[in-house]
C-alpha cells in the first residue's frame, strides 16, 4: 500500500467520531485543535469528552450509532472495540463517499493518521503506512527532541516578514534570497538561544529597516 501525503484542512467542518473512550478521546483533542466541529457518539465516554460537551466545545450524542450519524459529515473515525460496528461504519462510509479511519484498522480505512510532531506551524508527520505504529511513536518521541518549541517561532517570525514584504508590494520571488540568508544564518539557533539583539541586527543586515523581532511577533 502506497499512501498519498495530504494535510486536510478541515476548519468549521463536522467530523464524526463514534467511540468516546481513550483512543476517541485523543482523536477528538486532535481534531479540535485543527478546528474542526466534532460530534462524538457513543454510549459511554470518558470524563474529558462530557467536559468538552458540557462546555460547548463538541457535540455528544449518548446512544449507539446510527447510519444517519454519517449525514453532512466531511469525515468520520471510528473509535470503538466492536468490530462489527467498526466494519458498519466503514462501509457506509465508504458508499457516501466520505473519508473513513477506524482506529488501529488500517485495512478498513480509507485514510490513516500519522504520528505527529506539532511545533505551532510545523507539523511534522510519522507514517510507517500501518506497518508499525509502535515505531512511528518511537520516530515521534525522536524527533520531538531535535525540534523544539524555538520551530514554531522561527516560523511565527518568517510569517510575520513574509506579510510584511508582501504588503510592500514585492515579488513572491524576489522573497526567496531573503528567506535563505535568514536560515543559512542560523536564525533558528539565534531564536533558541534568545539571542534577540543579534536576530534584529541579522533582520536589519537582510532586510533593512522596519523589521524587529518583537513587533513581527506581535502581529
Amino acid at each position: 500500500m502506497r499512501y498519498y501525503p495530504v494535510n486536510l484542512d478541515i476548519r468549521n467542518r463536522k467530523c464524526l467520531v463514534v467511540g468516546g473512550g481513550d483512543v476517541g478521546t485523543r482523536k477528538v483533542m486532535t481534531l479540535l485543535d485543527c478546528g474542526a466541529k466534532v460530534i462524538v457518539v457513543s454510549n459511554e465516554v470518558t470524563q474529558q469528552v462530557f467536559e468538552l460537551a458540557d462546555n460547548g466545545s463538541i457535540v455528544l450524542k449518548k446512544r449507539p450509532f446510527q447510519i444517519s450519524d454519517l449525514h453532512k459529515m466531511f469525515l468520520v473515525i471510528g473509535a470503538t472495540d466492536n468490530p462489527e460496528l467498526n466494519r458498519q461504519i466503514h462501509s457506509e462510509a465508504e458508499r457516501l463517499g466520505m473519508l473513513c479511519n477506524i482506529a488501529d484498522r488500517p485495512e478498513v480505512c480509507n485514510f490513516i493518521l500519522p504520528a505527529i510532531v506539532n511545533r505551532g506551524d510545523l507539523i511534522i508527520a510519522i507514517s510507517t503506512s500501518g506497518k508499525s505504529p509502535a515505531f512511528a511513536k518511537k520516530m515521534r518521541k525522536d524527533l520531538e527532541k531535535v525540534f523544539g518549541t524555538e520551530y514554531a517561532e522561527f516560523l511565527k517570525l518568517m510569517g510575520g516578514i513574509r506579510n510584511k514584504l508582501l504588503s510592500q508590494d514585492h515579488e513572491p520571488e524576489a522573497h526567496k534570497p531573503l528567506f535563505e540568508k535568514l536560515i543559512q544564518r542560523d536564525l533558528v539557533k539565534m531564536i533558541k538561544d534568545r539571542e534577540i539583539a543579534a536576530v534584529n541586527s541579522l533582520l536589519f543586515e537582510i532586510l533593512g529597516e522596519g523589521y524587529v523581532f518583537d513587533e513581527l511577533m506581535a502581529k
